[in-house]
């Protein structure tokens, strides 16, 4: 294919044979699609040499910025050395190992396994599987419900779109699967009525106990929520809201999962946005940032209480993906962790962006 086309031939050949996620195809037949050519920095240029500003990081990913060549040349290191190979089987390869133990040491305490997927979406079906397994290995096996919240985005496989709270992607294909329900989130502005956010971040939590106690503790797995969600329109909850809800997981002994897919590696200031509310889950699925959107790779962060119990009781995780832990994209996030670290983009984001940005929406 010739890449030098004109835009309206390559908007032709895309919208014959291109299905775009998130997408109306009979308007994009109609229009077009914007066509993306390249990018440096913060910004993007289209088919048509227009420049853009791209405020949104691709999809919330490329946390350090287009045109890194030392990512790019890490990946064709990686690629001449060992293209792929895969971590089933008792089987490992350098790149993973050495990107599992820097996730041990940047994440939060007590996270020191991770399960390697290739997208959020994979991310948040394999917290489901592990959970549940979890407590059917600890001979409780009615506890298989997962609460979340609406508005939440979490994925757009069967697992992911039914833990999401977006009616719309519900309405596709008739879900949610059984056992998921979903609470209200805590949107301070729209629900908060007369109350101080403060008071407001308890009373949207407790909804969450009065969740469990009309489903009964005995038959709750699981609680998800992103720390701030992200696709619901960044609801920031109240600084009381997450602390309250890992008081309640506790009190019924349910897990709590903070879905780190878009706030980790910096975008709270923290490197998760479970510390920048205080909070420690059982288990993080991560994302996005982890490799800056440079090539796919995802995970899930596993606490010792969890990884205890399948080590133990467990015998073989019988699951996985083709490309779990692929060694170009373990090489890739590797050095973008490097350069988080490195360049200390997540101290800017707390001690001068946010601050910046701060100031000039209030002005």
């Amino acid at each position: 294919m010739n890449l030098n086309q004109n835009t309206s031939e390559l908007q032709k050949l895309d919208s014959q044979h291109f299905l775009h996620p998130f997408t109306d195809p009979k308007a994009l037949k109609k229009k077009g699609a914007r066509v993306i050519t390249r990018a440096e920095g913060i910004y993007l240029w289209d088919s048509d040499g227009e420049k853009i500003l791209d405020g949104m990081a691709g999809l919330w990913c490329v946390n350090v910025g287009y045109g890194r060549e030392k990512l790019a040349r890490i990946a064709f290191e990686q690629m001449q050395e060992l293209p792929y190979y895969n971590s089933f089987f008792n089987t490992t390869h350098p790149p993973a190992i050495a990107l599992a133990k820097k996730l041990s040491e940047v994440t939060p305490e007590g996270l020191n396994q991770v399960f390697f997927t290739n997208s959020g979406s994979e991310s948040n079906d394999t917290v489901l599987r592990t959970a549940r397994r979890f407590w059917r290995l600890l001979g409780h096996p009615e506890k298989k419900i997962f609460i979340s919240r609406k508005e939440a985005y979490h994925g757009s496989t069967v697992v992911g779109a039914s833990l999401s709270g977006k009616s719309e992607y519900h309405e596709m294909d008739g879900l949610p699967i059984p056992d998921i329900e979903h609470i209200e989130c805590p949107y301070w502005y729209k629900n908060g009525g007369d109350l101080s956010k403060d008071d407001y971040g308890i009373k949207a939590a407790r909804a969450l106990e009065t969740k469990i106690k009309e489903l009964g503790a005995n038959r709750v797995a699981a609680f998800i929520g992103e720390p701030v969600l992200g696709a619901g329109g960044v609801i920031i909850p109240p600084d009381t809201y997450w602390p309250e809800i890992q008081r309640i997981c506790k009190k019924y002994d349910i897990l709590m999962i903070t879905d780190e897919v878009i706030c980790g590696f910096g975008r709270t200031g923290s490197w998760f946005g479970c510390e920048t509310y205080g909070v420690l889950p059982d288990m993080m699925p991560i994302a996005k940032g982890l490799s800056s959107g440079y090539l796919p790779i995802a995970g899930v962060m596993i606490s010792d209480r969890i990884m205890d119990v399948l080590i133990e009781k467990g015998g073989e995780y019988a699951h996985g993906f083709t490309y779990s832990g692929h060694p170009v994209a373990c090489a890739v996030a590797l050095e973008n962790i490097n350069i988080l670290q490195e360049e200390k983009l997540v101290e800017k984001v707390a001690d001068e962006t946010g601050p910046y940005l701060k100031k000039r929406w209030q002005e």
